[in-house]
């Protein structure tokens, strides 16, 4: 058995497979001991065969892996899978979420540049952006996610990225990708979207114009609330910058997390449809409910981009969030109430959710920057999680009981 042999059966046939097929078998090479499933290279370096092949490697003149803080075999499996599915050039695969946004913005970015942002992202990112990135001479201007004409306006010479959340979190707000794809181009900046809810299941943002997908791998793409991890998708030349930034700084994902997400690619389909049709069923019940002063879900007939949303996704997501009278005190009674339902601000898990994000994921914003953003003080968000339906409906009701 020969390592061209295994090569040439791994690599046959898949560029024109199915999104399923690719899920469970794209990026795969078998070393010499022809294993069936993917192995974990759990080593730190890597021996050369002499002393000018080392030094071939690690200037890039031959292919080949230099250090596990950027090259290795399994993290690799997993990029070059995750990048099948999003129909991108190259992924580069990073610690976390968040790390996969600073891993973008400070290869991309240079001081003076400005980087437009949606009013409508997850806490953490704000903070990002504000506390560390301006820091280093960034200019950070938010725009309402779904205001064209402000986008536009905002948009100087100096501009470099666009940077949205579609859907938003907590509120399932929509970025119009093409439209925004438009208004970055015209303006020789990037259009950087991160397609954490969705996944390439439901939305491929580089098809619809983006030049940058973000993920958290934390979510969806584990599906099991195991492991941390990110990954920044686009055009190679793009992504070579992001791979010269963690060379250098090193926000790097271990072997054992990217075998972990292999796994979790191969079911992504099947766990986003069952998530949605669960999520969906739940959106619609919450919304007949008098307790319920409001549902944010894009699935449903009454969220004011319900049209864009079935444009530009296939499917609606599992996250929802509904806000109900009495401010806090409400939501924190609500939310005690439940019995199976898991208190806990992490998403995209096999096991349904809930938060209050007004004090746990946008915790750490004002309170004037939380009430712009949307994040009320009786919101609560609900991740919906793979239980009987059910089971799940039952554990909601529970929470209204208390109200």
């Amino acid at each position: 058995m020969t390592k061209d042999w295994q090569a040439g059966r791994l690599n046959s046939d898949l560029d024109d497979a199915g999104f399923d097929t690719l899920a469970v078998r794209a990026g795969q090479h078998r070393s010499f001991e022809a294993e069936h499933g993917e192995a974990i290279f759990t080593t730190s370096s890597y021996v050369f065969r002499s002393a000018a092949d080392a030094a071939a490697t690690f200037a890039g003149d031959r292919d080949g892996n230099v250090y596990s803080r950027y090259t290795n075999p399994t993290v690799r499996t997993f990029e070059e899978r995750l990048a099948a599915l999003e129909g991108a050039e190259k992924c580069v695969a990073t610690a976390s979420g968040m790390s996969a946004i600073l891993a973008t913005v400070m290869s991309l970015c240079v001081m003076g540049d400005q980087v437009l942002v949606s009013r409508s992202i997850f806490g953490a990112s704000v903070s990002l952006f504000d506390k560390y990135c301006a820091r280093f001479g960034i200019q950070i201007t938010y725009v309402p996610i779904d205001d064209l004409d402000a986008w536009q306006t905002a948009c100087t010479e100096k501009t470099k990225l666009l940077f949205v959340e579609s859907p938003s979190n907590p509120l399932a707000e929509l970025a119009d990708i093409r439209a925004l794809s438009t208004i970055a181009h015209a303006a020789n900046a990037l259009l950087v979207v991160d397609n954490c809810f969705c996944t390439p299941v439901l939305q491929k943002p580089l098809a619809l114009g983006a030049d940058i997908v973000i993920h958290s791998a934390t979510k969806y793409i584990d599906g099991q609330g195991r492991c941390l991890g990110g990954a920044v998708l686009g055009r190679a030349e793009l992504m070579q910058e992001v791979v010269g930034f963690l060379r250098t700084a090193g926000p790097t994902m271990s072997p054992f997390n990217a075998w972990v997400f292999l796994k979790g690619l191969e079911t992504l389909r099947l766990r986003m449809n069952a998530h949605c049709q669960s999520a969906q069923r739940l959106a619609e019940w919450l919304e007949q409910q008098a307790k319920v002063s409001r549902v944010y879900y894009s699935g449903l007939t009454s969220h004011p981009q319900h049209e864009l949303a079935k444009q530009q996704q296939s499917g609606f997501g599992a996250v929802l969030s509904f806000e109900v009278e009495g401010g806090k005190d409400a939501a924190w009674r609500f939310i005690d109430a439940t019995q199976m339902i898991s208190i806990t601000a992490n998403l995209g898990d096999t096991k349904t959710t809930i938060t209050h994000p007004g004090t746990t994921t946008h915790g750490r914003l004002p309170a004037a920057e939380r009430e712009q953003a949307g994040i009320h003080d009786g919101l609560i968000r609900i991740a919906v999680g793979l239980e009987d339906f059910a089971d799940i409906q039952a554990d909601v009701q529970r929470g209204l009981n208390v109200l």
